[in-house]
């Protein structure tokens, strides 16, 4: 004879059962299931003797650090060389920037929202550092963020450098440009386009004599051009479009600024 408990776990099972089995059927005549999926940026790893953190599994040009907007930044001409698929042991990682040692620091991926906030708390830790070195930079996904980031570049006083193999494209040409002094490697690579707003409208879409076109000019005499070799840059790189790219040598990039 079955026990009272016993029938009901069984009618229970056999209930949970038929549920399952019915649900895509269900979901086929309609019911849109929606899976989040949030991420975080984990300091977790271990410490070396300065109290840093570090994680030995680590490499800077990771899947996540190149990770790229198809419709935002730029591709690279060649990939990155054997020296730089892995650049050795970091202090600490800070979105993109990784802290090589207490004067220079690495950047691989793209400039967000976040990077400014993440540029103020690395030297808020490592006050020290002097040198941004742009290993495989794609550009930017805010470029209001971007601009921001350049000028704490330069109110830092750090120089920027393309090592060799290199490659800054798009909004990462600006951070280039930021550097107090600025250096290059001489297969460093460059790549510009122009810029587009949320509209697809791009750089030579509005009128030479529209405001739009201030920032961009501003910003390159900010950063030591004079008026005709800034609007000779802003011409240059408007002069390929948003989905396209144009490549600038070590030399191309010494005809606006000083080189180092």
């Amino acid at each position: 004879m079955v026990s009272p408990v016993a029938l009901v776990r069984t009618l229970f099972v056999a209930l949970c059962a038929a549920v399952l089995a019915f649900a895509p059927a269900q979901a086929q005549q309609g019911l849109t299931v929606t899976t989040s999926v949030s991420w975080t940026w984990d300091e977790s790893g271990d410490v070396d003797d300065d109290g840093a953190v570090f994680d030995d599994d680590d490499t800077l040009l990771d899947g996540d650090a190149l990770a790229e907007d198809a419709d935002m930044a730029a591709t690279r001409r060649y990939a990155p060389s054997a020296t730089l698929a892995t650049l050795g042991r970091a202090k600490a990682h800070y979105g993109p920037f990784a802290v090589i040692d207490a004067s220079t620091v690495r950047m691989a991926g793209d400039v967000t929202s976040a990077t400014p906030r993440q540029f103020a708390a690395m030297l808020a830790a490592f006050p020290r550092l002097k040198r941004l070195e742009m290993v495989d930079c794609p550009g930017s996904l805010d470029e209001h963020a971007n601009l921001i980031l350049a000028r704490a570049i330069r109110r830092a006083g750090m120089e920027t450098v393309v090592p060799r193999g290199g490659s800054v494209r798009s909004g990462a040409v600006e951070l280039w440009l930021a550097g107090t002094t600025r250096r290059a490697a001489p297969d460093a690579e460059f790549g510009v386009h122009s810029w587009a707003d949320d509209t697809g409208r791009e750089a030579n879409d509005y009128a030479a004599s529209d405001p739009v076109h201030a920032e961009y000019l501003g910003y390159y005499r900010e950063m030591g051009m004079d008026d005709a070799k800034a609007r000779a840059f802003y011409a240059l790189t408007n002069s390929t479009p948003f989905d396209e790219v144009r490549y600038l040598t070590r030399d191309d990039m010494a005809r606006f600024v000083t080189l180092n």
